[in-house]
């Protein structure tokens, strides 16, 4: 394969997790009369540009259809992040009613409703049919299709260019990483400012957060890699701020590399040496995360197996893509598993792709009364734990596998 970004050979590998269907990809009842299609899932790493990315086997549209059932305003923590973002940003840029802030993967509305709130012009980008109609509903204004510079172009000849964008965990997304990143250059005005959140590569590799690889993430990011990608595609990076989000994130402050004329703050040295001290610029950094992988596989299963033997129920909590990568690298199915428990009214009723495990609402934890709840989504598990402490009257206990088997 070829470095999507620089087209160098990619020949280092990072990991492989077999094959698996979309993580997204939630089967009705009636699907599972039906095949479902898996993809090979393998990354590997250019040692030009060290960008971290996966094999392609499928076209964006297998990963993203319209019913795709991610949303975001599921999770109390994330819409607390996002209204602080705003209110930051808006004290920031000085934002008020004659600016635009364009929010590209705009979900559900989830963080352009409190610019809608200010009276800050708001327009969101977001190519899911499903999570597009829940943010109009919210009365925001979204451009149901995919972001690069041919729509960037477009935006601009109709005057929309933007003071902000914001693109929150969706630089990995995104197959032509370059021509997205090259829409922002296009888009933003002469002194607008880009940020973009994303799961800093750091964390995935030092707490073996394994699962956080699937399909729909292509791009698996450093600063080292995300300030070449910008440079060759016309941003410049001027901040960087690390956040505690899905695990540890970054969140990249860039502007256009023609006409931004901030500064470059000190944060970014700081981290770009951090992470060469990290040697991530080092084929032996990567070296590790397999056997690592394996081991957590092995653990769950010995946990969930042990349970079984001893009459034991364990349930699990959150219908999330990286609980699927989990369980299908583990091999778990409904014998183990019997059901997962999610909020997303979207995703009750359906079955997980590939282990095919039921997913049911919470009134289902209340009834069945289980000795340990699984919680797939570890990066909220402490919102989790607290949205249902009422599992410890009965004596129930909680599980997270990443990055080591831990019962609380």
């Amino acid at each position: 394969m070829n470095c999507r970004h620089c087209g160098a050979a990619v020949r280092l590998p990072l990991i492989d997790l077999g094959a698996s269907p979309p993580s997204n990809a939630y089967l009705s009842g009636t699907a599972l009369s039906a095949p479902e299609t898996w993809y090979p899932l393998r990354v590997a790493v250019c040692e030009a540009c060290w960008l971290v990315q996966t094999e392609d086997f499928a076209g964006r549209d297998a990963f993203f259809s319209e019913d795709y059932a991610y949303f975001s305003s599921f999770s109390t923590s994330w819409l607390r992040h996002s209204e602080a973002y705003v209110a930051a940003m808006a004290q920031r840029l000085g934002l008020d009613g004659t600016s635009l802030v364009v929010e590209v993967a705009a979900n559900d509305g989830y963080l352009l409703q409190y610019v809608a709130a200010r009276g800050i012009g708001a327009l969101g980008i977001e190519p899911t049919a499903s999570t597009a109609q829940a943010a109009r509903a919210k009365g925001l204004e979204i451009v149901e299709d995919f972001f690069g510079t041919d729509l960037a172009r477009r935006l601009v000849a109709e005057g929309r260019s933007a003071d902000l964008t914001a693109a929150n965990n969706v630089l990995a997304h995104v197959p032509d990483i370059n021509d997205f990143v090259a829409g922002f250059a296009l888009l933003l005005k002469p002194d607008g400012v880009s940020t973009f959140e994303f799961p800093h590569l750091l964390n995935l590799i030092e707490q073996r957060q394994f699962d956080t690889i699937y399909h729909e993430h292509y791009s698996y990011l450093s600063l080292t890699a995300v300030a070449t990608i910008f440079a060759a595609n016309g941003l410049a990076v001027f901040d960087v701020e690390e956040l505690p989000t899905h695990g540890g994130s970054l969140r990249v402050h860039a502007q256009r590399a023609d006409t931004g004329a901030r500064p470059v703050g000190l944060a970014v040295a700081a981290m770009l040496a951090r992470e060469a001290e990290a040697g991530i610029a080092t084929p032996g950094y990567y070296a590790a995360l397999q056997g690592q992988a394996e081991e957590i596989a092995d653990a769950l299963n010995t946990f969930l197996i042990q349970a079984r033997a001893e009459g034991l129920k364990v349930a699990g909590y959150g219908a999330a893509a990286k609980g699927n990568t989990l369980l299908n690298f583990a091999g778990i199915r409904p014998h183990l598993l019997p059901f997962v428990v999610d909020r997303n009214p979207a995703k009750a009723g359906r079955f997980l792709p590939g282990s095919r495990v039921p997913v049911v609402d919470e009134a289902r934890l209340r009834a069945e009364r289980p000795d340990h709840v699984l919680i797939l989504p570890w990066n909220i598990a402490d919102e989790v734990m607290e949205q249902l402490s009422y599992i410890r009257d009965w004596g129930g206990r909680f599980v997270t596998a990443v990055p080591e088997l831990r019962i609380a």
